[in-house]
């Protein structure tokens, strides 16, 4: 049984493959009682997945998800943890993702994130030339990927400078790099916010269906107290003490309290995960009509810690001028991708300004407003404002162009604005404009049909 094998991952580049990555090899032979894989998941609280053998031939992987996942369920311990390990792999439904060592780590990345988000994150398969296999994190996976990505970006910066040179090379790493960004945006996102919501949803709906019968039994009991209070007022001085250690008659009014404060708290955390699979939208590949608003809501939601800087307690005040609108014919998660950017940026233009120009006025100066309104002509147009620095005119003229961008070198990619340019403009038929002066803000204008033309 060999443990997690580290590898050299500071000389990553577009052509890396599997084989250049950390990966974990523990196994264990189908025999050995199920309690074994427990013992293992303790000793190595990283580790995500062990290989089964069958007298040292490989049949098959058991994730750390998936095991303590059925190790959950009613019985399953006293069932299964003295029983050979074959046995409880039957119940598991084998969906394995497994690749050649020397598959490139982009084409294993986008293979891997068109996974449905119940398997997201579940351990990627490797087998080595010798015919052995050995496990990849799928988190690994994903930071070798972003790696691979900002070193695609310096290549592209360094070729871009010498591009009369080295124009064949430019497009080759242009094309690659736009292909990353593309996967980044539209998979990765979606697939993690959805993979997110979904491995949150099960835990929080089991809590909140048992705080339920929770808050009924606590009553229950306190009732049954109260009830004893009564027929036995003058209790055994051992009971009069162990009243006075607990403080009963704080507890009986704190607890109903608590838990409804518990009760209240999942609630919250419910319409947060609604908010996250509205955002993401996975199952609407298609266009459809849907609710503009929701889904700027639900991007507000997402964004809602960084209305707040942490630093210096300045907060940024959202107006909403929400007009009456019919539900919209377009890509949902495509159209919320552009809502993100922009709010984005303005959240960045807005903080970087009160911390650069006022330190001393920083609580509650920042404002970003929304405005949405219907024309005559069935046109919605959706406005994004801010009270930021605004932009040079200089810049205006390139801010939807492909990696221009005024953020510092690792902050900004340069093709945010871009994108929403082209998803606002080529997929839904509209227009995409910005108007700024320097000192009065930024306002970015989404103009876009009702209903989208075949």
């Amino acid at each position: 049984m060999d443990d997690m094998t580290n590898s050299n991952e500071s000389n990553l580049r577009l052509k890396s493959t599997l084989e250049e990555l950390p990966f974990w090899q523990v196994d264990i032979e189908v025999e050995c009682p199920s309690n074994d894989l427990a013992i293992l998941f303790n000793q190595e609280p990283l580790l995500p997945g062990i290989i089964l053998n069958n007298h040292q031939q490989y049949v098959g992987m058991i994730s750390r998800r998936k095991f303590f996942e059925q190790m959950t369920h009613p019985y399953s311990l006293a069932l299964f943890s003295k029983r050979p390990i074959k046995i409880l792999y039957k119940f598991f439904e084998p969906n394995i993702l497994a690749f050649s060592e020397d598959t490139l780590i982009v084409n294993a990345t986008q293979a891997t994130l068109e996974r449905s988000p119940e398997v997201a994150y579940e351990p990627i398969l490797v087998k080595t030339m010798s015919g052995k296999y050995k496990l990849v994190d799928f988190h690994q996976l994903l930071l070798a990927y972003s790696k691979i990505h900002v070193l695609t970006l310096i290549d592209l910066q360094q070729v871009e400078e010498q591009s009369r040179v080295a124009k064949a090379g430019f497009n080759d790493l242009q094309h690659n790099y736009t292909r990353l960004v593309q996967n980044e945006k539209m998979a990765a996102l979606g697939q993690l916010v959805a993979g997110i919501a979904h491995e949150i949803n099960n835990p929080i709906n089991f809590i909140a269906g048992n705080l339920v019968h929770a808050i009924k039994y606590s009553q229950n009991l306190l009732d049954l107290i109260r009830l004893y209070q009564q027929c036995y007022p003058k209790p055994n001085e051992e009971i009069q003490t162990a009243i006075a250690e607990i403080e009963l008659d704080f507890l009986s009014t704190d607890l109903p309290n608590l838990l409804t404060s518990m009760q209240v708290g999942t609630k919250r955390i419910e319409q947060i995960i609604l908010s996250l699979r509205n955002f993401s939208r996975l199952d609407e590949s298609e266009n459809k009509s849907v609710d503009i608003h929701e889904g700027i809501d639900s991007t507000l939601i997402i964004l809602q810690s960084r209305l707040k800087n942490h630093e210096t307690n300045g907060t940024i005040k959202i107006v909403k001028e929400y007009g009456d609108l019919p539900k919209i014919q377009c890509y949902a998660g495509l159209l919320n991708q552009v809502f993100m950017n922009l709010l984005v940026n303005a959240i960045d233009a807005i903080q970087d300004s009160l911390v650069i120009s006022h330190p001393s006025l920083l609580r509650d100066k920042g404002q970003i407003c929304i405005h949405t309104e219907l024309t005559d002509d069935k046109q919605v147009i959706i406005r994004i404002s801010d009270n930021g620095p605004g932009i040079p005119e200089s810049f205006q003229k390139q801010l939807f162009d492909p990696f221009f961008t005024t953020k510092p070198v690792g902050k900004g990619t340069g093709l945010g604005l871009s994108i929403s340019h082209q998803i606002v403009v080529e997929k839904h038929g509209g227009q995409l404009q910005c108007i700024s002066a320097v000192g009065e803000g930024t306002e970015f204008i989404i103009k876009i049909p009702v209903a989208l033309n075949s």
